[in-house]
């Protein structure tokens, strides 16, 4: 037995109130699927003899299978290998009763990683970094809205302080923090207890919208790892509240959207960043990784918005992109390179909404700057406006498109295994065909008798 295993089940002994624990994977759509398992099961959990059939991972937000899903289908829906991913055990203090969850990923019957989970394929990309002695550091933000659980449709928090509900914007308002002190603190906490590295938060733009960024750390699968735990956490401490915390791309169609930014960086086997020259613009190596996100990026899309609210998001004037370009200090395009000190020296990705899996988005992120790396790609000119009405390239402005965008990409087929692509093709077709079916109340609302 190893060492961590040991530390893990000694930690359980000492939590004599944990009776039950979650063991999950991460699905395509960044969804924990798993099972409640007796405490008593956490060894077979960490050892690796947990099974768990490999569809789940392809599931549709609905929780539904595929149609059609040769993992289901031709294979009568096989059980996979369940490995810890070696995370330590993650307390849960917003459930009825305490307990812990058990990271986990999928293997085949030989032990070797299932390619069609999302976790592996970033793992895959920074294999690809190891190899030529590079290290990405990255941090994330994150913006959410929290929301009166009690309404069908989103609407501000009462605020818990002055017992009035929300209404209007309060971009950086100290009073809103202030007032939600209690549930902020709550989440920290919780973070602290999962070593989940929280660093600031920000009232946002929108009516109860907040931002909590997170530290950057020199292990990219950590940093996903994070991101997918904090949403989680943010979730259930609301609930803990009184509230909902919803990472909807765009929760309110006239308010600002939840966006995913990604910050990172390289570091060389000496600790130096290799992103910095010591100038302002930045080094050569730097901009090839610009000209690699670029290229990739509308066949990417559909990793950075993955679902029918996300493109509502994407819309011009909106602080989220839609111009395939780059700039310094301009948060109004896809690419942004942060002032500063040289010595930090990154490159900021804003095209992601708080929707995405953050498995995929950093492996479409560090796959698609590898190759632009390796093939020495040029980024252009950068821009110092938000690209409308210029010449470069657009994202794709549905959800269709950015499916056939992703299916036909070459860059991407670079990035993910096939077995993932296609799983994420037909699940998202699939979404795409059940939102096709259902007619909104407003479309009735204004053709039933009018035309």
């Amino acid at each position: 037995m190893s060492d961590a295993i040991a530390d893990v089940l000694n930690w359980l002994e000492s939590r004599t109130d944990i009776q039950s624990l979650r063991a999950a994977v991460c699905d395509l759509n960044g969804i924990m699927r798993g099972k409640r398992i007796p405490v008593e099961q956490a060894r077979k959990a960490l050892e690796g003899k947990l099974r768990m059939p490999y569809s789940l991972i392809g599931l549709d937000v609905w929780g539904e299978d595929i149609e059609g899903n040769s993992l289901v289908f031709s294979t009568g829906d096989a059980d996979g290998l369940c490995q810890w991913t070696g995370r330590g055990i993650l307390p849960v203090a917003w459930t009825a009763h305490p307990t812990a969850l058990i990271p986990l990923w999928l293997a085949d019957e030989s032990g070797a990683p299932y390619l069609g989970d999302p976790r592996r394929a970033l793992a895959r990309i920074l294999d690809r970094y190891k190899a030529l002695g590079l290290t990405p550091v990255a941090a994330t933000e994150l913006e959410f809205y929290l929301v009166d659980p009690q309404s069908q449709r989103p609407v501000g928090p009462v605020s818990p302080v002055t017992g009035r509900r929300l209404d209007s914007d309060a971009a950086l308002s100290i009073d809103e923090i202030d007032d939600f002190e209690s549930f902020i603190h709550d989440v920290y906490e919780a973070c602290r207890t999962q070593g989940i590295p929280v660093d600031t938060a920000i009232a946002e733009n929108g009516v109860g919208q907040f931002e909590i960024n997170l530290n950057h750390v020199a292990d990219a699968l950590r940093a996903a790892d994070d991101a997918v735990l904090f949403k989680r956490t943010v979730k259930g401490i609301a609930r803990k509240h009184g509230f909902a915390a919803c990472f909807m791309a765009k929760p309110y169609g006239d308010r600002a959207g939840n966006g995913f930014h990604v910050h990172f960086s390289l570091v060389d086997g000496e600790g130096r960043n290799v992103f910095d020259d010591g100038t302002d613009q930045g080094s050569e190596t730097m901009r090839h990784a610009v000209g690699g996100l670029l290229a990739a990026m509308a066949e990417s899309t559909l990793v950075f918005a993955p679902h029918f609210n996300s493109y509502r998001r994407l819309r011009p004037r909106s602080y989220a992109p839609t111009a395939v370009a780059w700039g310094y200090e301009n948060r109004m395009v896809a690419i942004r390179i942060p002032g500063g000190p040289t010595g930090a020296r990154r490159i900021e990705h804003r095209v992601s909404g708080a929707d995405a899996n953050p498995y995929l988005v950093l492996a479409a992120i560090l796959g698609a700057a590898l190759t632009g790396i390796e093939r020495q790609l040029s980024p252009g000119d950068p821009i110092g406006t938000d690209g409308q009405g210029l010449p470069p390239a657009k994202l794709p402005p549905d959800w269709a498109s950015a499916i056939a965008a992703f299916e036909s990409g070459t860059h991407v087929a670079e990035i993910f295994p096939a077995i993932l692509r296609d799983s994420f093709v037909a699940c998202k077709r699939q979404e795409l065909n059940t939102f096709a079916l259902n007619v909104s109340d407003f479309e009735i609302e204004t053709y039933l008798e009018s035309v």
